[in-house]
């Protein structure tokens, strides 16, 4: 009887090799995640880097050819300009005010809506309009609502309770608390929902034993649910943080940095400079200056984080 064999042809050596290196975890993950790093490249080193380049020279909107000139901006940036150290200091009131309120209301607001009531989920789903409705269009309501003829906010405070009400976008202090309002209003359901979701996690065993040990509401709240979601209050705050620090639309839509350079931030006056200025070297060297500065507080948090 004869014997019939099957003879099987091997797959051609360039596919052999192909799946000899996709089945090595190492390369197959850097395989994957090559098409994220060429975006990443593209978008934010490439740009990243030119920046730092522009900085360290002369180059106009329009001008002659850029040339080197080293650290002169910033030298002339901490010496010569004494709106930049204005801005500074805005920049940092700016963001120390904002998110310490921001993350105050949040957490009462994540501790309200934590504890189950009726229209609950009616509320949770409206408290994200703030942070949802497109910046430049929440803010133009407000510009309205500022407005120093038709403000909402002054004829409330003229009819209901006979003051006066200031020149929001004027008047100093006003300005500057106007801006920090809106900032406000926008970033607290970011901060609420963040540590609501944090707060649903926190497992019930650990709220019982603070009851038997005679703890109530008030004191388990904040000795076990605060302590509990501590890193995600750190990283929330981190990112709030960075967003601030580097917010732009908001003020350049309601002050546009003024009155008389009163309200600029840096990435306002970055922009007035470099762009409407045409001092695009000058203006890259003052964006640049906020990029040690978030390290600075990245570090900080992150040393936090890893003591947890």
């Amino acid at each position: 009887m004869a014997t019939e064999t099957v003879t099987t042809s091997r797959p051609p050596l360039s596919i052999r090799l192909t799946a000899g290196w996709l089945d090595r975890e190492t390369i197959l993950g850097y395989f994957l995640l090559t098409p994220a790093l060429v975006i990443l490249v593209l978008f934010l080193a490439y740009p990243f880097l030119y920046g730092i380049w522009l900085s360290l020279t002369n180059a106009e909107i329009g001008g002659a050819p850029a040339e080197f000139i080293g650290l002169q901006n910033f030298a002339y940036l901490f010496k010569s300009d004494p709106i930049y150290l204005r801005t500074i200091a805005n920049t940092f009131e700016y963001t120390f005010v904002t998110v310490v309120f921001k993350f105050g209301l949040g957490l009462v607001m994540a501790a309200v809506l934590n504890v189950g009531f009726r229209f609950n989920r009616a509320l949770r789903a409206a408290m994200l309009l703030p942070y949802i409705v497109p910046t430049v269009l929440s803010t133009l309501a407000w510009l309205w609502m500022f407005d120093s003829t038709y403000s909402v906010f002054n004829w409330v405070l003229l009819h209901w309770f006979g003051i006066h009400g200031p020149i929001w976008l004027s008047s100093s202090p006003w300005p500057m608390i106007s801006l920090m309002i809106v900032n406000i209003w926008r970033g607290v359901p970011f901060f609420g929902v963040l540590l609501l979701a944090a707060m649903q996690t926190v497992p019930q065993d650990l709220y019982e034993a603070a009851a038997v040990d005679g703890a109530n509401a008030f004191h388990r709240w904040l000795f076990v649910t605060i302590p509990t979601i501590r890193p995600v209050i750190l990283i929330t705050t981190l990112l709030s943080i960075i967003t601030t620090f580097s917010d732009f639309q908001v003020i350049w839509i309601l002050t546009r940095g003024g009155p008389v350079n009163s309200t600029h931030v840096i990435g306002t006056y970055a922009f007035q400079t470099g762009i409407s200025g045409t001092s695009i070297g000058l203006g890259a060297a003052i964006a640049l200056t906020m990029f040690p500065l978030l390290i600075v507080m990245t570090g900080v948090v992150l040393w936090l984080l890893r003591r947890e």
